[in-house]
């Protein structure tokens, strides 16, 4: 269809809300058509597969400004601006990472954090990652 899924997440209670974040393969902006689109191709999809038992609510969203960071090339596209990572076990003494991304080598992620320290967090422990919205993002329309 012209789209990638950035993420997929089923959260919610009594009602769970399913929420699809795509983008355009041409990293053209989202549009309302364009999730409308999204929207009707995957309640057909999930109506004849029925994976999820019960009521939910289908949400299809653009990942907006300050996106989560979900693909390794996320981190290689976004290098220069400032994201937010948490990890699933401990590096360096610490989870939480706060800094500008410096691109990736292999499958480590490069951030430069407090103090000009360059902190390298394998991607695979990544628990998530998003951009924070500033100046510069909002200024290069990313």
């Amino acid at each position: 269809m012209g789209y990638e899924i950035v993420r997929v997440q089923l959260s919610g209670g009594r009602r769970p809300v399913l929420q699809v974040m795509a983008e355009r393969v041409d990293e053209a902006s989202m549009t309302v058509d364009d999730c409308a689109d999204i929207s009707r191709t995957i309640s057909a999809l999930l109506d004849v597969e029925d994976p999820i038992s019960g009521a939910y609510h289908l949400e299809v969203s653009s990942p907006g400004i300050d996106r989560p960071l979900t693909r390794l090339r996320d981190f290689e596209r976004y290098a220069g601006f400032e994201a937010r990572i948490e990890t699933r076990a401990l590096i360096d003494g610490r989870r939480r990472f706060k800094g500008v991304l410096k691109g990736v080598a292999g499958e480590t992620v490069r951030v430069e954090i407090e103090g000009g320290v360059l902190a390298e967090v394998p991607f695979g422990g990544i628990l998530r990652a998003k951009l924070v919205l500033t100046d510069a993002l909002i200024a290069a329309g990313a």
